[in-house]
């Protein structure tokens, strides 16, 4: 909550006191009323100027107030949004990986639409606050007594609510935790229809298993929680009309009280009932956006931004070495935690050097850690034989161009010279027969609706276009097509290896390997071998 006021500055001053006016111009607007039924012709002009300036500055108030809690609310949600997308961006990888796209999500979209009612719902909490304010006042002046007995009720009543509120925040908390699962399973709709059209009964346990049942347990937390708010709602209702017959039938028998203060007290009172209900009907987008807040922390918390020393020039790249690297990670196909390493590597330039074994044995995460996407739990990796650490690591990084098996396409080309981009990028797309497909204009393709092949030689151009001296592909010929393995194993590869690049390429085309300088085989997170095709 500091983040939000603090950011707010000094129109969140401007929009309180505005609300608090609202209030108090909205409470005297009733005592006017109760005045006017017992005042004579000439008092009620007096009394109709009066009314008509406090509605004047009501009206005025308020809308200065709801306005500005509106647009707050908006640069509240943008300024958050910003802050947690640059966490993101700066996080380290592996934290990235275990946060997980969906719980990200939920903060981005849902979590800053309950700051936004926040905003929205406060001017109206500050103004009914400033109206129960007022209407006490005003019985006070009327008899202390009652005043006293009515500051009673009101804070007996709204402890009461308070108590069953707190019940229902808990409540609507683990459902909304849910909700992160139901975006997970609303996702897997789409990417796994082909498995759930192939697999009825895969689909019915999905559908019942995941979906449905967590849609009723949503379902019935929410509902538990709302009901929750409306039995406070009703006793505060009942509380109200209690109290006021007890000083009508009861209170008025042990303390003599004028007409006019019986008058004026049931008429607050009554009056008063609405706004009461509404501050507290309000809590809970306080405690909603209490909830958004916690999560929106948790997130960030739990994605510390990465250390980067002051940007430099990134030296020339001579050598990469990896020294009795040791990574540690839980492998999905065989369910159970795996030891990669300990490996000692090196690379030179223009080599074109093959990683081989089987699935499951360690390549992609190797690749991942010879790239600085891991960092590696003991051993080292050194460029031109230096150490690479936490500071020059992202410096270290941009020497890589990657196309992994699970890479992500962007729809432009982001971070590449404007210059002559497109005329570039538009022979690459002939060469690797994707002009029919896909345009370029103002370095942004036209689509990047393609088959999983065709989206990889687009991937393919996008690292060619990025110029860097270590190519890094992972498996990137496992969906082409006959002619398209033998452009990429006997032309592209070769031809970087020319430009001077240095390539490694994760594989399991043995037909090619006569191709590279040499092959790496890997087989339980082990190096078992490290040698030329020739000797395998």
């Amino acid at each position: 909550m500091t983040f939000l006021f603090r950011s707010a500055g000094g129109w969140l001053i401007v929009a309180l006191a505005a609300s608090l006016i609202s209030g108090l111009a909205n409470a005297s607007l009733l005592a006017l009323i109760n005045q006017a039924l017992t005042a004579s012709d000439a008092q009620r002009l007096t009394l109709a100027w009066q009314f008509a300036l406090a509605g004047a500055a009501m009206l005025a108030t308020r809308t200065l107030s709801q306005s500005l809690f509106m647009s707050m609310g908006q640069c509240a949600k943008a300024r958050l949004r910003l802050k947690t997308i640059h966490q993101i961006a700066s996080a380290r990888y592996p934290d990235l990986e275990q946060q997980g796209v969906a719980k990200a999500m939920a903060v981005l979209t849902q979590d800053l639409d309950q700051i936004v009612v926040f905003f929205v719902t406060l001017p109206g909490l500050l103004s009914y606050i400033a109206v129960i304010a007022g209407c006490l006042l005003y019985l006070g002046w009327l008899s202390l007594p009652v005043m006293l007995i009515a500051l009673v009720a009101i804070v007996l009543g709204s402890l009461g609510y308070l108590a069953v509120n707190s019940k229902a925040i808990g409540l609507l908390k683990g459902s909304r935790m849910r909700e992160e699962g139901l975006l997970r399973h609303f996702g897997a709709l789409f990417s796994g229809a082909k498995e759930l059209r192939l697999h009825r009964e895969r689909r019915q346990d999905f559908l019942h298993d995941e979906l449905e049942t967590t849609i009723e347990q949503v379902r019935a937390e929410r509902t538990h929680g709302y009901v929750l708010y409306a039995m406070a709602n009703i006793w505060g209702s009942f509380f109200f009309f209690t109290f006021i017959g007890g000083v009508l039938f009861l209170l008025s028998r042990v303390m003599p009280l004028p007409l006019p203060v019986m008058t004026g007290f049931s008429m607050v009172f009554l009056y008063m009932m609405v706004p009461v209900e509404a501050a507290l009907s309000s809590l809970p987008a306080i405690g909603m956006a209490r909830v958004a807040l916690d999560r929106i922390d948790a997130v960030t918390q739990a994605l510390p931004p990465e250390s980067v020393a002051p940007q430099t020039a990134v030296p020339v790249m001579v050598s990469i070495e990896l020294r009795n690297v040791v990574h540690h990670y839980f492998n999905d196909s065989r369910q159970q935690h795996f030891r990669l390493g300990p490996v000692s590597l090196h690379f030179g330039r223009g080599e074109l050097v093959y990683l081989i074994g089987g699935n499951g044995s360690g390549k992609t995460t190797l690749a991942k850690l010879l790239a600085g996407l891991y960092p590696p739990e003991s051993g080292e990796v050194l460029l031109n034989g230096v150490p690479v650490n936490a500071d020059n690591r992202d410096a270290y990084r941009q020497h890589f161009s990657t196309v992994f098996s699970d890479f992500y396409l962007f729809d432009a080309l982001h971070g590449l010279p404007a210059q002559g981009l497109d005329e570039r990028a538009k022979t690459l797309l002939e060469a690797l027969h994707l002009q029919h497909k896909v345009t370029l204009s103002g370095g942004k393709f036209s689509t990047l609706s393609l088959s999983s092949g065709q989206r990889k030689r687009l991937a393919l151009l996008v690292a060619y276009l990025e110029d860097r001296e270590f190519y890094l592909f992972d498996e990137w010929a496992a969906d082409q097509d006959p002619e398209f393995k033998n452009v990429f194993y006997q032309q592209l590869l070769p031809a970087l290896k020319q430009q001077g690049k240095t390539v490694l390429a994760i594989t399991h085309d043995d037909r090619y390997f006569h191709l590279a300088d040499r092959c790496i085989r890997m087989d339980y997170g082990q190096i078992t071998s490290d040698i030329a095709p020739e000797a395998l």
